[in-house]
């Protein structure tokens, strides 16, 4: 679910905040360095027992909204994991399509090189179809905000 926050910057959520469960919230879409394609956002894990966030690094988004768009234009399923990864690892994501028409998405949140320290998973589910095509939207939203 796409929200914007009090400057108008896009947050999108991901999956359930309810008190079992963990949520994402991808937001505050930033260029670092004025003249090159670097892009950077955060990403968070919120629930009853995490509160991590990270920065992540991407080369103009990485083709994170295209990856997730395949992956709703292929709701009928596909064999293996499909995955996803920042510019630096930061952030993953592996994509598994399971019977009863649900996408299966493991998010992997990573300290940053060089330390490596630490790392975070948490799977989020989702629709095929429809429900894909939304999050990719959402993404897209997300990522096309940031202004030069």
């Amino acid at each position: 679910m796409i929200d914007y926050d009090d400057s108008g910057s896009p947050t999108v959520r991901v999956g359930d905040p309810g008190l079992r469960s963990v949520h994402l919230l991808l937001s505050d879409p930033t260029q670092p360095y004025d003249d090159e394609q670097t892009l950077d956002f955060l990403v968070r894990a919120r629930g009853r027992w995490v509160s991590i966030e990270t920065s992540v690094q991407t080369w103009h988004g990485d083709g994170l909204d295209t990856f997730l768009s395949s992956l709703a234009d292929d709701f009928r399923g596909w064999e293996g994991a499909r995955t996803w990864r920042s510019l630096e690892y930061d952030l993953t994501i592996s994509a598994e399509h399971h019977s009863g028409g649900y996408v299966h998405l493991t998010w992997g949140i990573h300290d940053r090189p060089p330390y490596e320290e630490w790392h975070f998973e948490t799977t989020t589910v989702h629709a095929a179809g429809e429900d894909m095509r939304n999050l990719a939207a959402e993404i897209h939203t997300l990522l096309a905000g940031v202004t030069q």
